[in-house]
This record gives C-alpha cells, structure tokens and sequence, in this order.
C-alpha cells in the first residue's frame, strides 16, 4: 500500500462526489453509508480537505460537504498531497533515513523512476476523468466485501 487509508478513502469520497449530478452540500453520514467507510473518519479526512481549499463544509441540518471547486480543475496530485503530503514522492519506499543517491537503498534506483511516474499520472489525472468512470459504472468506489473480483494474479 503506497497511498495512507486516508488518502485512500479521501479518494474514494472526493470522486464520489464529483460523481454526483446535484448541487450543494452532501452530508458525510450518506458519503460514508454509501462508501462503506467509518463516519468518524471520514469526518477527519474532509477535515484536512477542507483545511487544504479542496472541500467547503456546512454546519446544520442542511450542512455536509461539496468540492471546493470544479473536478475538472482538481488533479488526484491535490488530493494525495493534502491527504499524504510530498513524501510518496521524495522518500524512501523502504523507510530508511538519508536513503538517495550516496547512500541508496536496495529499490532507490528502481523506485526514483517509479515515483517520477506515478507524480506525472496523479498530476495530469483530474478527479474528473476518474468521477466520469464511476458515473459510467465501470468502475467502483465500495469495497464489495469479499464478494465479486478478485485480483489478477501474474
């Protein structure tokens, strides 16, 4: 697991709501039903949303959370480094302090390339594109649970 399971569910809800067809706010109680995720937590993880300009929140009866500002004008880059900050991107995937290139560890070399990569995805991906795929259904945001896919395996 590269991505915090904040950042994952933080994914999870901002595309869910971009997926939406209606205006105004959505309570974090239905976004975390609907997704299958810990209310509590949720609330956390659009705390830090809200806090980084991506989310606007609303107290009240009618309250909950919208984006902040259009999915087409939100890359997933947004997302992970409000959530997870730079450090899937300058660290070392092992864990090891002053890992780089006059102490590398054994995946530096392999990862620095990797890492360059997924920056570029998550950099020119919006929340979008991917929320048109979920709005298509052909492709999920709920954990099924057990049930349904199970991974490739090579």
């Amino acid at each position: 697991m590269l991505l915090s399971k904040s950042c994952e569910y933080g994914l999870r809800a901002t595309l869910y709501l971009a997926g939406l067809r209606q205006e105004g706010y959505v309570s974090i109680r239905r976004i975390s039903g609907d997704l299958g995720i810990s209310f509590h937590f949720l609330t956390k993880v659009f705390q830090k949303l809200t806090e980084a300009g991506l989310m606007q929140s609303m107290r009240g009866p009618s309250g909950g959370v919208a984006l902040a500002r259009p999915a087409s004008q939100m890359r997933v880059l947004d997302v992970v480094l409000a959530l997870d900050g730079p450090e899937l991107f300058t660290e070392c995937v092992l864990g090891l302090p002053g890992c780089g290139n006059r102490q590398p560890c054994p995946l530096h070399d392999r990862w620095a390339g990797q890492r360059e990569q997924l920056r570029a995805l998550f950099s020119s991906t919006t929340v979008a594109e991917l929320a048109g795929d979920v709005v298509a259904g052909t492709v999920r945001l709920k954990d099924l649970g057990g049930a349904g896919d199970t991974p490739d395996r090579a």
